[in-house]
């Protein structure tokens, strides 16, 4: 922590980090001997005292959950944790095999990542190169004696190259420190892997770091370097122009050196290394140094903005695991750079498409995001984003988030905040339906909800292990608890009595059904029931009511679960489409399928082609309509088509 020039009290932390978890002194008696500061980022770094979690992935989670949303209020906290483990990392040999696996597999996992996100890449280095000789002792020996082995001709051309910048800046009268950079063990692994190639051409490729004195410099090396060797089309990166998320500036070139050897090339100046080596903890290097003062503001507010992103995610994220595998995602930004309308950078991982670009923007942006312009021209909200673009996102107040854009989101806020609003939506849902289908068997007496006295409910809600009447409803309304049952036991005298009698007629109105109840009543796939058809409400558990046609082959073996059935019926005022499948069978001509699809006067979903011999062939059309009386105009239509041979409505 005094290499990183933090403050006295992180350094006071950091002496004392392990003291609440392993002695009796509580985070009072820190704050009593050595201010509230620094018992904070103790208790910061201390991991859950009691965890009654499922399994240790939860503890895990748990405790990294807590430790990141520790540093959203005080980012010093991740400096500490850091170093801690980084000294946990460098004392592991004396532990059990399995306990190495574990520590070693969770600091490549989040804590290495972690430095990186914050650019604190000397630490990130070492714990990688750490958790690689735990992880893989063997892959680790072996890399080592074979780069060992290669490291004498390394050396000389290393040199060489070395030597002839030099010359080249001493010729154009530039100043610059010239190093030749090794990579780590463990990125020529990762290398390896991802372009499964052997070691040898790994190390063909050489790098350099060119650190000036001013950022003028850094453009006047790069024409030197670039008038040394010829540079590689589409491998130069300004990231002094738009630094990375992580705060990292420095110009990138790839140059063909002697005998076509690919040299990588890094230029940058001493303040721009000393926020490459040590990141956010720049912060303090330079907030004493005068004039120098702002160097890390860049690095410090980016490092801010993923914490808020962070604690945006730990609220709208029920479970721990679902948290880490969130956080996870944002841990491996390749980035993409994307403009605004207005001009302005918005930095996005690899693979991020225009529906991840709106939550970036907003929240609110992404929840009514309903179209989207690249570059001025209309596009899916599927389309993956390429660096340089422009997006403008179009919203409307009525739009909402669709489960299907769960597909294909690939960052962190836009999935926990799609998963939020969903998970919200539906619990809106599933309480007003629990409602209507209680209420229905209570007006059987000629009773509701309000009529039900509060001490019922609160044994009803005592013996389901509920919390509020809300719960409950929601439990009905997704099917976990059948709304007959639920009545009989809020009256339980009556139902007795009305059971005596004989009487089954549970409820005297059926449900009304318009397609617009949301994602607690669905429609069955097998029979794609459609206003005019006799259908039966079916009431599933976790997927709320699913509509049946009454005819539907698939009811057999549910007719004696007489509690989980619910009569229904056709509201009169629907104007919902609903999916159906027809199948036409028509002789096998040329542009058979144009045609046919030009003569259906409705929205096609789906169209699939069924060989059934060389003259006929069956074309199946999954098409969308209000009610059984426009089905027959289709069908109708589509008949009088000579190549038709039959047309029918299908039911698996």
């Amino acid at each position: 922590m005094a290499e990183m020039h933090t403050d006295h009290q992180c350094i006071m932390a950091a002496l004392l980090h392990d003291v609440l978890e392993d002695t009796e002194s509580s985070k009072q008696d820190l704050a009593h001997y050595f201010g509230e500061e620094v018992a904070e980022l103790v208790d910061g770094v201390s991991k859950l005292a009691q965890i009654n979690t499922i399994s240790r992935e939860h503890a895990q989670a748990d405790n990294i959950r807590k430790m990141l949303l520790a540093v959203t209020r005080d980012i010093r906290v991740i400096l500490l944790k850091l170093a801690d483990r980084l000294h946990n990392m460098r004392t592991l040999e004396p532990l059990s095999r399995e306990r190495r696996h574990r520590i070693a597999k969770e600091t490549l996992e989040i804590y290495a990542p972690i430095a990186n996100r914050l650019g604190i890449h000397n630490i990130r280095r070492e714990l990688q190169d750490l958790g690689f000789r735990a992880l893989y002792p063997l892959r680790y020996q072996v890399l080592e004696a074979a780069v060992k082995r290669n490291r004498g001709s390394h050396r000389e051309i290393i040199s060489t190259i070395q030597n002839a910048i030099i010359h080249r800046l001493s010729q154009e009268a530039l100043e610059g420190n010239v190093e030749g950079r090794e990579k780590t063990l463990y990125s020529l692994y990762l290398k390896m892997l991802q372009k499964h190639c052997p070691l040898s051409e790994v190390m063909d490729l050489y790098g350099f770091r060119i650190t000036v004195h001013s950022l003028d410099s850094c453009y006047r090396v790069l024409g030197a370097v670039h008038n040394l060797y010829k540079p590689v089309t589409g491998k130069f990166k300004d990231y002094i122009a738009i630094p990375k998320v992580n705060g990292y500036q420095a110009l990138h070139t790839v140059l063909f050196g002697p005998h076509g050897i690919p040299i990588e090339i890094q230029i940058r100046t001493q303040e721009m290394k000393q926020i490459a080596e040590i990141g956010i903890a720049a912060h303090w290097l330079y907030k004493e140094a005068g004039e120098h003062g702002n160097k890390s503001v860049g690095t410090q507010q980016r490092a801010r903005e993923w914490l808020k992103g962070l604690l945006e995610i730990q609220q709208n994220t029920g479970d721990s695991l679902e948290f880490l595998e969130n956080i996870k995602i944002d841990l491996f930004p390749d980035e993409v750079y994307i403009f605004t309308p207005k001009g302005e950078i918005m930095i996005l991982p690899q693979g991020a498409t225009v529906i991840d670009f709106a939550y970036s923007v907003h929240t609110d942006v992404g929840n009514h995001c309903i179209a989207a312009k690249i570059d001025r021209n209309l596009v899916p909200l599927s389309t993956p984003l390429r660096n340089g673009q422009s997006v403008q996102v179009i919203t409307a107040p009525t739009a909402q988030p669709s489960p299907f854009w769960l597909n294909f989101v690939v960052t962190g806020k836009a999935r926990t905040n799609i998963r939020h609003y969903l998970k919200n939506l539906r619990q809106e849902e599933s309480i007003k339906l629990g409602e209507r289908l209680l209420n229905r068997y209570l007006h059987s007496y000629s009773l509701s909800l309000e009529n039900i006295s509060t001490e019922q409910i609160s044994h009803l809600l005592k013996e389901f292990g509920l919390a509020n009447i809300q719960q409950l409803l929601e439990s009905v309304g997704l099917g976990n608890h059948p709304a007959l049952l639920v009545a009989r036991r809020l009256l339980p005298d009556k139902m007795e009595e009305f059971n005596k009698e004989g009487n089954k007629d549970y409820s005297h109105q059926p449900l009304q059904i318009k397609g617009t109840e949301g994602m607690v009543v669905t429609f069955a796939k097998c029979c794609h029931p459609i206003p005019g058809d006799s259908i039966l409400g079916f009431i599933t558990a976790g997927r709320g009511i699913v509509i049946h046609a009454e005819r539907c082959k698939n009811l057999a073996g549910f007719r004696g679960q007489h509690e989980r059935w619910t009569d229904v019926q056709w509201a009169t005022d629907i104007q919902t489409e609903f999916s159906v499948e027809i199948r036409v069978d028509v002789e096998n001509r040329r542009g058979v399928l144009a045609t046919v699809a030009a003569a259906i006067p409705a929205n096609i979903d789906n169209v699939t082609i069924q060989d059934r011999n060389g003259l006929i062939c069956s074309i199946l059309f999954t098409i969308e309509v209000q009610n059984r009386h426009q089905l027959a105009q289709v069908m109708r239509r589509v008949r009088r088509l000579e190549m038709v041979v039959r047309i029918i409505r299908t039911k698996h």
